[in-house]
């Protein structure tokens, strides 16, 4: 066993985007439609829209904002409108609000209602689907990013903030926020939707830190939703997901100490597979709170398969070595590298998100200021891991991922297990509507490209997502609707198991006119009946 830096370990996987693009990704802001059981608006085209709200109109709206509306004619129109999932097509939407207030969002929502023009916000842009465009108006918070320390133990972030700023802002005071691990990503997707990441089994999701927003309902109303006011709505934006039940600007979030941590990477040989996952998904749940691991299985391309267990501990690098030995000797084979070693908490964030060799304003998508990170081309499926697997269905899982590995050696795949469990665990159902407080670990499978890969590759790639969902994912054990599906059947109780009842009765409760509907949004209950 030789050791090596961490870092050239994370630049090994992110030379392929399925890790960069697939495990890194935490948050997504959505848009869409509904079940047949619920009220459907009809469906409009960009011509549609063109024609309820005329060029007069919006001119009007662009003069009552004090942000910026960028319309197809826009110099910048072409950039705007990208979705940072390059695999999917852009939209055309007849307008792009850039907020720069609460007003301003106020006003756009009134907009829409009163020319019934499709209305979806935009954090981050990087949902999975693209849910977060439309051809009517994309009402972006990018510049609601400020991050404030309210008092000892809370922030007040905007809902536009990326990742890596929040970061950033706060380790200036001693502070930190758990989250995701995709700079990118914009607060307000991955908070609504969940948040795991690297601090998640000490801290708890993202969602779960939630004490209050600011919220514009689909009547223009600016609420303070908080214990003591729209209790219900609360409850259902710790986890019932982006884009359902109105435009969040702003979260109360629950700070934390920044302490000492260390950072682990093994790496195995492809034929040690079976035997790590197998071992890693009995170790990881007698693991101390302060360990959040996770096990990552990659086909890179012309490079092969290879087996990499990582982690991040809160606490000193003689504790985190002596859990790490644990392991090893659990599994009986030792790895082929290993690195066990002390990090401050900002560059473990810019470690995870693969900007270590990055300034921090290098560390955004290009466009976005002096941002250096490009757009990936990907697809993705999730699923939970609620007890540890058997042997077989381990070995259907591995023979999958080589076998796409053989039939499309361009592409990046990987199926990545990330652990849950910890503070996660003991979160109480009435605090929060995320459904899977209770698995062991999430798991997401992502296959990318690049421009050199061919239609025939990327189909197998597809093929292969669909055969997990089919032979070795099971329904029963749910998904993530921060890594959102569009290919998922029964997308509504996946996503939000127990949940769903009380989460459509708070949507048809706040947006009885389904405004902000989008092809997976919660449904609104209608006048006979409604799902659960």
């Amino acid at each position: 066993m030789h050791d090596v830096p961490r870092r050239d370990f994370l630049a090994r996987a992110l030379r392929w985007g399925a890790w960069g693009a697939g495990t890194a990704l935490g948050g997504v802001l959505l848009e869409g439609c509904a079940p047949s059981s619920t009220k459907r608006p009809v469906a409009t085209t960009s011509l549609a829209v063109a024609e309820r709200a005329s060029a007069a109109d919006w001119r009007r709206l662009a003069a009552s904002l004090r942000g910026v509306l960028v319309r197809p004619s826009s110099p910048s129109y072409a950039r705007d409108r990208l979705l940072f999932d390059a695999a999917l097509a852009p939209r055309r939407p007849q307008g792009i609000a850039y907020c720069a207030s609460n007003d301003d969002v106020a006003r756009c929502v009134a907009f829409a209602r009163e020319h019934a023009v499709p209305v979806t916000a935009r954090s981050g842009g990087h949902s999975y689907a693209g849910y977060s465009a439309n051809d009517g108006l994309i009402v972006d918070l990018s510049r609601l990013h400020s991050v404030d320390v309210v008092d000892s133990d809370s922030a007040l972030v905007g809902a536009g903030t990326r990742l890596i700023d929040l970061y950033d802002s706060l380790a200036k005071r001693g502070r930190l926020v758990p989250g995701g691990s995709c700079a990118s990503v914009g607060f307000a997707g991955l908070a609504l939707g969940g948040g795991i990441g690297v601090l998640a089994r000490r801290y708890g999701l993202t969602c779960d830190n939630i004490l209050e927003t600011t919220t514009v309902s689909a009547d223009g109303s600016q609420l303070r939703v908080a214990p003591d006011s729209h209790p219900d709505l609360l409850w259902a934006q710790r986890g019932g997901g982006g884009g359902n039940f109105g435009v969040t600007t702003s979260f109360r979030v629950r700070t934390y100490p920044v302490g000492p941590l260390a950072l682990f990477t093994l790496h195995f040989a492809w034929e040690a597979a079976q035997e790590v996952l197998m071992t890693w998904m009995h170790w990881i749940g007698h693991q101390a709170d302060e360990l959040w691991a996770n096990c990552l299985l990659q086909s890179e391309g012309l490079d092969g398969l290879n087996v990499e267990v990582s982690g991040v501990w809160c606490g000193s690098v003689n504790d985190l070595a002596t859990v790490v030995d644990s392991f090893v000797r659990a599994l009986g084979t030792k790895p082929t590298s290993s690195f066990v070693g002390g990090e401050d908490y900002l560059h473990a964030m810019a470690d995870e998100a693969g900007c270590s060799s990055l300034s921090l304003a290098a560390c955004h998508l290009v466009g976005d200021g002096a941002g250096t990170l490009s757009r990936a081309a990907f697809r993705a499926k999730s699923s939970y891991v609620v007890a540890p697997w058997s042997d077989a269905r381990v070995t259907r899982a591995l023979n999958s991922l080589a076998l796409v590995s053989r039939r499309a050696p361009d592409l990046g795949a990987s199926l990545a297990f990330d652990s849950y469990g910890g503070a996660i665990s003991r979160v109480d159902p009435a605090h929060s509507a995320f459904a899977h407080h209770d698995a062991l670990a999430g798991i997401q499978a992502t296959h990318s490209w690049s421009t050199f890969s061919s239609p025939t590759q990327i189909a197998t790639g597809d093929e292969w997502l669909r055969e997990l969902g089919a032979n070795v994912f099971e329904s029963r054990d749910g998904a993530y609707v921060n890594y959102i599906d569009p290919t998922l059947e029964d997308w509504l109780d996946a996503y939000y198991g127990a949940s769903v009842a009380k989460l459509v009765r708070v949507k048809s409760a706040v947006d009885p006119d389904d405004l902000f509907h989008f092809a997976q949004s919660i449904p609104v209950k209608s006048t006979t009946s409604a799902p659960g």
